[in-house]
């Protein structure tokens, strides 16, 4: 989804936000794509660990065990200085949250099972060959009308 510098923005972007943690910048990302994309650990610790080597964030005072993040006056000039690359990355997750929105296939795999699960049951009923025709026949009308739509 990113090269690292890239991902370095976003995080950098997120944390001047809001002092955040590592697992609420992953929900952030994921959340912001719509669940198109969500940065594993292994890519949001180490980048982290870059950021607070770079100056560009802190470790604050947190409750808990989790390490909170917030931006350093260097990360803050260095976000306003990178102004229009951030804008293009945000576009891009935005974009991406847009084609899930279009794509959300969740209704459409869940009338698929629905229709193996009738299948099978049906099947295992025992069909003589008629009925399994007439179910063919279905199944290839229904076919033909989703390729129209």
């Amino acid at each position: 989804m990113f090269d690292g510098g890239e991902l370095r923005l976003v995080l950098l972007k997120l944390i001047a936000e809001t002092p955040r943690h590592g697992y609420d910048l992953i929900r952030a990302i994921e959340e912001r794509t719509g669940g198109g994309y969500a940065p594993s650990p292994g890519v949001i610790y180490p980048t982290l660990t870059l950021l607070t080597e770079m100056d560009l964030i802190a470790e604050t005072e947190s409750e808990g065990a989790r390490k909170l993040f917030a931006a350093t006056p260097q990360g803050l000039a260095h976000m306003e200085e990178q102004g229009e690359a951030v804008d293009m990355l945000f576009k891009r997750l935005d974009e991406l949250s847009q084609e899930q929105e279009r794509t959300d296939v969740v209704p459409v795999r869940r009338a698929m099972q629905n229709l193996r699960a009738v299948l099978q049951n049906r099947l295992r009923e025992g069909l003589d060959e008629e009925k399994v025709r007439a179910a063919v026949a279905l199944i290839d009308e229904a076919a033909s009308k989703i390729e129209r739509v």
